[in-house]
């Protein structure tokens, strides 16, 4: 039986919709992460998705690979201009089989190392990332930082969207000792009632770096966003730079 932790059911539920819901302008992260791949670098996206990212990178001449867990997310690539010429496996981004090195850059992007929602599969995704990177190859995550004060009592209820036909709510329960956030998040309309779970296990940025030691990675630079802005106690988010020893 599929689990929220599981990539066919979250793309079951959301690689349809998902493009439209996540109206995300890749064009920073794309620059940031052209800049990083030196000329004929070979570059692998965990967790590729519907191409966000990856297509316009590939646009720019960077030789792109991919790995995701969804079929359904990689039908939706394939579909796109340009997707189907992006090798895709379909696999879990923590084990990486079927990916074979070396690679000069790997990228994980849209907090999406949070959907493997145990520390011991994150740890198992850095270390099999490391050992597909070559010596000095680099590895880029991208990831909120949890706000815990966002929770009374463990708990979180707010509203996404709100028109005179519609409500798009969503529900969280926090567990502060295994890390994770269990959400829940439900459309009202016309058609009925819609349910889109989610888990994460969130990861502190300290705990990440951590993660990367155990790999053999070391970092090297940390953002608050793309545009390179400084890393400071009041981020919510950040850009980090590991790089292979």
């Amino acid at each position: 039986m599929s689990s929220f932790g599981d990539p066919d059911f979250y793309g079951d539920r959301y690689a349809h919709e998902y493009d439209d819901r996540t109206e995300l302008d890749p064009t920073a992260a794309v620059a940031f992460l052209a800049a990083l791949v030196p000329a004929g670098g070979r570059v692998l996206e965990l967790a590729a998705g519907t191409g966000r990212v990856t297509l316009p990178l590939a646009a720019r001449g960077v030789r792109v690979e991919g790995i995701e867990g969804s079929a359904a997310m990689v039908e939706r690539m394939r579909a796109r201009p340009g997707g189907a010429g992006i090798p895709v496996v379909v696999g879990d981004m923590a084990d990486l089989e079927g990916i074979d090195g070396p690679y000069d850059m790997a990228y994980l992007v849209f907090n999406t190392l949070f959907n493997l929602t145990s520390q011991e599969r994150q740890v198992d995704c850095f270390r099999n990332v490391a050992r597909v990177l070559r010596p000095g190859g680099r590895f880029v995550i991208e990831a909120f930082v949890q706000d815990v004060a966002a929770f009374d009592n463990g708990q979180r209820v707010a509203a996404r969207a709100l028109t005179e036909e519609s409500v798009d709510m969503e529900y969280q329960i926090h567990d502060p000792v295994a890390q994770t956030v269990t959400y829940q998040r439900v459309t009202i309309d016309a058609a009925g009632t819609t349910l889109r779970p989610l888990l994460l296990r969130y990861a502190w940025p300290s705990e990440l770096d951590l993660m990367a030691r155990l790999a053999g990675l070391r970092r090297t630079a940390r953002y608050t966003d793309w545009d390179r802005s400084p890393f400071t106690g009041k981020s919510t988010r950040h850009v980090t730079v590991y790089e292979r020893e």
